[in-house]
Parts: structure tokens; C-alpha cells; sequence
């Protein structure tokens, strides 16, 4: 290739390297939607059941937060609430979830948590404090 072809060749790439990417903005696709970490995350029903046939075999030696005199107060109860914001009361009601239930379940989204909240496994956001999802035992 000569000096001159090279020229023109130059000239006929570099437009094509400047301008800018069509179709690459800020969008909610893959790794771009803020919710990715939690907000499709749901317990199946399986976990349901698994969850609620561990409770019933454990009902004589519940740790704290899921035995029946754990039970949250009406006002409190109606604040916990999927995709609400734990107000800093119930905040405070926060348990960590046994271990061998942990085991049980699936592995929670990234900075979320399985915890017991009032008799309850509760899938909250530890930055957020968002409830990503609720399994009740009443």
C-alpha cells in the first residue's frame, strides 16, 4: 500500500471512529437497572413451604422475633409491607433469621438480607431498608 492510499484510508476511517455510539446510552438494560439487586427477587412458593415446615418443627424453641409473643403490634404490623421502607421502629425489631433456615433458603440478592421481623421472614435491603418480600406465619 503507498503513501497515498494510506492518506485516503486515513480520511475514509477516522469519521467512523469519532461519532459518537448510537444506541448506548444510560438504559434500563442489562446491569443499567437500579432494581436489578433486588426488585424482581420474590420468595416461590417453595421456599413458602419450606420456610413454613421448618416453623412448624421448631414452633416449642423459636428464637427471638418468631414465636408467638413476638408478634408485632397492629400499627407496626400494617407498616411491614413489600417494597415499603422499614420505618426505623421496625428497624430496630430486625432478628437475624436462624441459620438452618438460611441454609434453606436461596441465597438473597446482593445487600439484601433474610431476616425475622415479628414472627415473620422478612427479604430486606440492608442499605436501602427496602422489603424486597415477606414470608407470615400467622
Amino acid at each position: 500500500m503507498n503513501h497515498h492510499s494510506k492518506f485516503w484510508l486515513g480520511i475514509v476511517l477516522l469519521p467512523g471512529l469519532c461519532m459518537p455510539a448510537v444506541g448506548q446510552g444510560k438504559g434500563h438494560g442489562h446491569g443499567h437497572n437500579k432494581h436489578d439487586d433486588d426488585g424482581s427477587y420474590a420468595y416461590t412458593k417453595h421456599d413458602r413451604d419450606t420456610a413454613w415446615h421448618w416453623y412448624h418443627e421448631h414452633e416449642n424453641g423459636l428464637p427471638p422475633g418468631l414465636a408467638k409473643k413476638d408478634r408485632l403490634p397492629p400499627g407496626l404490623e400494617k407498616q411491614l409491607a413489600v417494597r415499603g421502607t422499614l420505618p426505623p421502629g421496625l428497624q430496630k425489631k430486625m432478628r437475624p433469621c436462624p441459620p438452618e433456615l438460611v441454609h434453606e433458603l436461596p441465597p438473597p440478592p446482593p445487600n439484601c438480607e433474610h431476616t425475622v421481623i415479628g414472627g415473620h421472614i422478612v427479604l430486606v435491603n440492608r442499605t436501602t431498608h427496602v422489603v424486597v418480600d415477606i414470608i407470615h406465619f400467622e
